[in-house]
C-alpha cells in the first residue's frame, strides 16, 4: 500500500451545461459556473454553526483515507443484510450472504445493474460491502497492509462502498467492469481508485471498488476526471458552484466550518448536507 500523496489536477470551464446525461459520455468537460455572490442566498435561512459542526464527519462526501479516519457518526444508519432484503436482490449475485450495505446504496446499485442488463451486461457479483471496525481489524491483521486498511481507515466501514465482481472474468477484463467505469456516475457512483490516480489516492488501482457519492457530484467528478480528494479541494477553493444537468439545476455550497461561520439552507428547495470529514460542510441544493 503506497503512502497517500496529494496531486490536484482540475480542469474547469465556465458555462452552463445543457446536455442530457447521455451526451455527457463525450470529451467535453463538465461545465461549472460560479454563483453570483449578491444573489446566491436569496430564499435561504441562516443556521447556527454549532449545529453544522456535528455534520462534518458524516454524509455521502466524507473523505476516508490514511489521514482522515471515519468517525462513528459517519457510519450509515440504514445498514442492512442484503440477502434478507428480497426487493434488493435483482440483477446480480452475492458472493457472501452475510454481506451488509447501506440500503440506499444497495437500491442505487440494483438500479444500475438493471440498466446494464438493458445493454446485455448482466453477470454482476457483489463481493463485499459494509464492514464494522471489528471485522476490518480482523481482516487487516490476517491479510496485512498490502490487502486491507486498518479499522476506521477503510471506506468499507462507512456503508457507502462496495466491491463488485463479474462471473465472467476479473473486473479489469470483464464487460461488467468496462460498463461500470463508463456509466456508474449516472447512478451516483464513482470508481474510487482509478489506475492513473494512485499518487492522489495513495491506493493502487482497484477496478472493483465503487463508492456512492450521489448526483450531481458523481457527474462532475466523471466529466472532470477527478477523484474525491480533488473534487473536495475544488469545492473548498471555489466555495459556490452551479451545475445544470439534464434540465436540473444544482447549487453546491462549501462552508469552512469555523467558530463564527454562517451556514445557509434553502427555505423551499430540496437539499442535502454532507461533511468532508476534514473541516468543511457541503450543502447541495436542487432548484425547483
Amino acid at each position: 500500500m503506497k503512502k497517500w500523496g496529494f496531486l490536484i489536477c482540475i480542469i474547469l470551464i465556465g458555462y452552463t451545461l445543457t446536455q442530457s446525461p447521455a451526451a455527457l459520455s463525450g470529451n467535453k468537460e463538465m461545465p461549472i459556473v460560479i454563483l453570483d455572490t449578491d444573489e446566491k442566498y436569496a430564499g435561504y435561512r441562516e443556521v447556527a454553526s454549532q449545529d453544522t459542526k456535528q455534520r462534518i464527519h458524516k454524509g455521502n462526501l466524507v473523505l476516508v483515507n490514511s489521514e482522515h479516519p471515519i468517525h462513528q457518526e459517519g457510519v450509515r444508519s440504514d445498514i442492512v443484510h442484503v440477502a434478507d432484503e428480497e426487493d434488493l436482490l435483482r440483477g446480480y449475485g452475492l458472493l457472501d450472504h452475510r454481506l451488509m450495505l447501506s440500503r440506499e446504496v444497495a437500491e442505487r446499485f440494483q438500479e444500475m445493474v438493471e440498466a446494464a442488463a438493458e445493454d446485455d451486461v448482466r453477470y454482476f457479483l457483489m463481493s463485499s460491502g459494509y464492514r464494522d471496525f471489528e471485522k476490518q481489524d480482523e481482516l487487516y491483521r490476517q491479510k496485512g497492509s498490502d490487502y486491507a486498511l486498518p479499522a476506521g481507515y477503510s471506506e468499507h466501514n462507512l456503508g457507502l462502498s462496495l466491491d463488485v465482481g463479474s462471473s465472467l472474468a476479473s473486473m479489469s477484463e470483464a464487460p461488467e467492469g468496462a460498463w461500470l467505469e463508463k456509466n456508474a456516475w449516472r447512478y451516483g457512483f464513482i470508481l474510487r481508485y482509478p489506475k492513473d490516480k494512485v499518487k492522489v489516492t495513495g491506493i493502487q488501482y482497484e477496478p472493483w471498488h465503487f463508492r456512492y457519492v450521489g448526483m450531481p457530484h458523481s457527474a462532475v467528478m466523471a466529466k472532470n476526471h477527478m477523484v474525491l480528494e480533488e473534487y473536495l479541494e475544488m469545492l473548498k477553493e471555489k466555495k459556490d458552484v452551479t451545475v445544470d444537468l439534464d434540465g436540473e439545476t444544482y447549487h453546491i455550497h462549501y462552508y469552512h466550518v469555523l467558530k463564527d461561520t454562517k451556514i445557509y439552507l434553502p427555505e423551499k428547495d430540496s437539499y442535502d448536507i454532507s461533511g468532508d470529514n476534514m473541516e468543511g460542510v457541503i450543502v447541495t441544493v436542487k432548484k425547483r
